[in-house]
């Protein structure tokens, strides 16, 4: 989505940021141009108010006791076309004699309530929201409980801020693309590259945002989004920008990769919306191909809800793009295609003037406010005061509590990936550190915790404050800021010379990486590499490099520096990374987070142009492929890479040798040799098998390890050379032994598609990777 905010830049090493950060935020969130008088109330927003208008009662879409379909109908032919044409976007219309108020749709929710977007403000009334790690971090936690979790606190503070008048009800989270390349500025957004983890994490953290309390399957908490679909990843690369990039994607690519999130999204999370991309695929615009949005989304996948734009994707149809004539020709081809709802306003200008040309029918434009009221009231929006109803004693009170903030802290913690660690290095112990020294332009930072799509935070704990608070610190930054243009080598080499341990926290930020900028370089800024390895050469205790950043970098340089005794990656870890990071060096906590992201080498970035889509290596060309799953070539550290302080061992209990899919005497594959088997077929259906793992946690230190069940299936149909399956998380104390069990379903867990999109399960020998054991077993009719 385009940043329409925040055009002021902060100073991220104020230590007196959080004083005033809720001031600044809430003057520069948004244009000035764009106050509202909704700033000034401390009541909701809402229809059917038959408390101040008893006719109100009379109208069949105010009687909450009727089902949505009927009273969505009665609403929309109560309207004119004019009134119809002013709900198609997200800035909608009111109409004051059905006692229906204005609404705003865009607010957001990544990972926190966030001030991105004109429906949400922050106030004295509600001055701050819990705000959690970016969500790479989070994924890096591999804990369904967890994602759905913190998608349940931010819908409750949600809820609170909109029962004050200072949120809407729809967010338009969470962003569930592949992060297919490790350049793109957004990737920090997303669970990963991984299709099995982001479709779990996307399903999980709908359904805590959606669910309600009392147990209403059709009632929503607030309305979530999945976005942005489809096959989008570039943003601003070498000049190429996301707002005209033409996606050219396989059939297969497109099947295996990049709609299985889109496609769990809606048919185990139940999201209320999904959002089409600015990108075309394959020549044409995401928010005009009916195939995609008609015909996939709402037709096979069956969408209880509606389908937005990204803000202003029409105008870049038809500005950037130049897909269509004239603008009115534009808003048809959305409203034709299956959006619902334009961010941004395009469609109020100019759907008029399409359905004067007969571009557009009045049905189409009925059948999109139909989906959009829907949502609205199955959110209670038609139900009168909201106060009377379910969450309608939330406020304040319920925003910051303290177990809201514990949470943020133990997202972190959780994600926290140890990528090496020297014996004699980590954990810390604190009474034998006298003095610590803390280096790096990311040590004492706030802002940059909280990364992109952010609110303001209920408070900061930087690294520097973490760790000050179990030992005494010394701190030089050793650069201005992250771009590190020049090291303060000097400062940094004299106190780590003489302190009994150095943390330096190093890595990047939103002027590296984020909306509208991807990198270029994957390596550490500017002279941080130097800073680095010079204060290695002095130091004369235990060397913590710390990286805070959205995606992986190459530091093979301190890979390979023995010196360099232990490498943290803390993503951008929300307002309590600071708390979290010392937590985990000082050995109060474990370490269990596992890379949701493969990191490349340099040279990778080098030899791989970005706007290449293919995900499988093509030899002919000496293209390597993309993510674990088919790049075969050197890694800095592999997608689950992750080390913890204890050691956890693990033995098979039980997995098959064969499994056997019964077909019918006539079937060709009985008389063929068939390579693979559609999984339509019957007997494909409800054909499964368990797999039991012991974990035994050898250490001595309880701790949480999660194990990840991969297959390698046969080579057919270009697969990929592995592929997951399913994880689990368990928390052992010392010498505890516990047994992970794993349900395969053959159809669903071992399927792959073939090179036109065709689902199918390979015959053959199928190797399970399960923690550090491999199982063979074989596929067969």
């Amino acid at each position: 989505m385009k940043n329409r905010g925040m055009a002021f830049s902060y100073n991220d090493k104020s230590s007196h940021y959080s004083v005033f950060l809720y001031i600044i935020g809430f003057m520069f969130s948004h244009s000035l141009l764009e106050f509202k008088p909704v700033l000034a109330q401390n009541s909701p927003v809402f229809a059917c108010d038959i408390t101040s208008n008893p006719g109100l009662a009379n109208l069949t879409f105010c009687d909450a006791s009727l089902t949505v379909e009927t009273r969505v109908s009665d609403l929309v032919q109560r309207l004119t076309l004019s009134e119809k044409i002013g709900f198609l976007v997200s800035g909608a219309g009111g109409v004051s004699r059905l006692g229906i108020p204005r609404y705003e749709w865009w607010s957001e929710a990544l990972h926190g309530v966030s001030y991105t977007g004109p429906g949400v403000h922050f106030s004295g009334l509600i001055p701050a929201a819990t705000s959690f790690p970016q969500v790479i971090l989070t994924a890096a936690s591999f804990n369904v409980t967890l994602f759905e979790t913190i998608g349940k606190v931010v819908s409750t503070e949600a809820r609170a801020m909109y029962n004050v008048g200072l949120a809407g009800l729809t967010y338009w989270s969470p962003n569930i693309n592949i992060f297919r390349d490790p350049r793109w500025g957004r990737g920090q957004e997303t669970p990963g590259e991984d299709p099995t983890l982001t479709s779990k994490y996307g399903a999980a953290y709908v359904r805590g945002l959606q669910q309600t309390d009392d147990g209403s399957k059709d009632k929503l908490k607030v309305a979530a989004c999945c976005k942005h679909y489809t096959a989008y990843d570039v943003d601003n690369w070498k000049g190429i920008q996301r707002y005209n990039f033409n996606a050219v994607v396989t059939q297969q690519d497109m099947d295996d990769t990049f709609q299985p999130p889109f496609k769990s999204c809606v048919l185990e999370g139940n999201v209320a919306s999904v959002m089409c991309s600015y990108n075309q695929v394959n020549g044409k615009p995401t928010c005009g191909d009916p195939d995609l949005l008609a015909g996939i989304i709402r037709g096979e996948w069956n969408l209880n809800g509606y389908i937005v734009t990204d803000c202003d994707s029409l105008n870049e149809i038809f500005n950037s793009q130049h897909y269509t004539k004239t603008p009115e020709e534009t808003a048809a081809l959305g409203l034709n295609s299956g959006v619902d709802l334009n961010c941004g306003s395009w469609l109020s200008k100019y759907t008029q003037g399409a359905f004067n040309q007969k571009l557009v029918n009045e049905s189409v434009i009925d059948r999109a406010i139909s989906n959009n009221f829907a949502t609205l009231m199955r959110l209670g929006f038609f139900d009168g005061n909201p106060r009377n109803h379910i969450y309608g004693n939330l406020g304040p009170k319920d925003v910051c509590t303290p177990e809201n903030q514990e949470l943020a802290r133990e997202a972190a913690r959780q994600g926290i990936v140890l990528l090496k660690n020297t014996a004699g290095s980590l954990p810390l112990t604190p009474t034998a550190i006298k003095s610590l020294a803390v280096i790096g332009p990311n040590a004492n930072v706030t802002k940059t915790m909280i990364g992109n799509y952010e609110g303001t935070p209920c408070k900061y704990t930087t690294p520097l404050q973490g760790l000050t608070a179990s030992v005494a610190t010394i701190y030089k930054p050793g650069c201005s800021d992250v771009s590190c243009n020049t090291a303060q080598l000097d400062d940094a080499k004299k106190i780590a010379s003489t302190a009994d341990a150095v943390v330096m926290v190093m890595g990047s930020d939103q002027s590296i990486e984020r909306e509208s900028l991807d990198r270029v370089n994957i390596t550490l800024p500017g002279q941080q590499s130097v800073l680095i390895a010079e204060v290695a050469k002095v130091a004369k205790g235990p060397v913590i490099l710390v990286i805070m950043s959205g995606g992986g970098m190459d530091v093979q340089f301190a890979v390979d520096n023995p010196k360099i005794t232990s490498i943290l990656w803390v993503g951008f870890p929300g307002e309590a990374g600071g708390a979290a990071l010392a937590d985990v060096i000082f050995g109060y906590y474990n370490p269990s987070g596992r890379l949701p992201m493969t990191w490349y080498p340099q040279s990778y970035a080098d030899a791989v142009p970005m706007t290449i889509m293919n995900m499988r290596p093509d030899p002919a060309t000496n293209y390597p492929g993309r993510t674990y799953r088919f790049y075969t070539g050197p890694t800095v550290f592999t997608f689950g890479h992750g080390l913890s302080y204890s050691q956890f061992k693990h033995r098979l209990d039980q997995a098959p040798t064969f499994v056997s899919i019964p077909l019918e005497e006539k079937h060709t594959c009985r008389s063929t040799k068939c390579k693979s088997i559609d999984t339509v077929e019957q007997s494909c259906s409800n054909l499964g098998f368990n797999v039991h793992l012991r974990v035994k946690n050898m250490g001595k230190i309880s701790g949480s390890h999660t194990i990840f069940l991969f297959n390698s299936p046969p080579s057919v149909h270009n697969a990929p050379q592995k592929h997951l399956l399913g994880f689990e998380k368990v928390h052992l104390t010392p010498q505890e032994e516990g047994v992970v069990k794993f349900n395969v379903d053959v159809c669903k867990h071992l399927s792959g598609h073939d090179e036109l999109g065709n689902k199918k399960v390979a015959l053959g020998q199928h190797v399970l990777h399960i923690g550090d054991l491999k199982h063979s077993f074989t596929v067969k009719i």
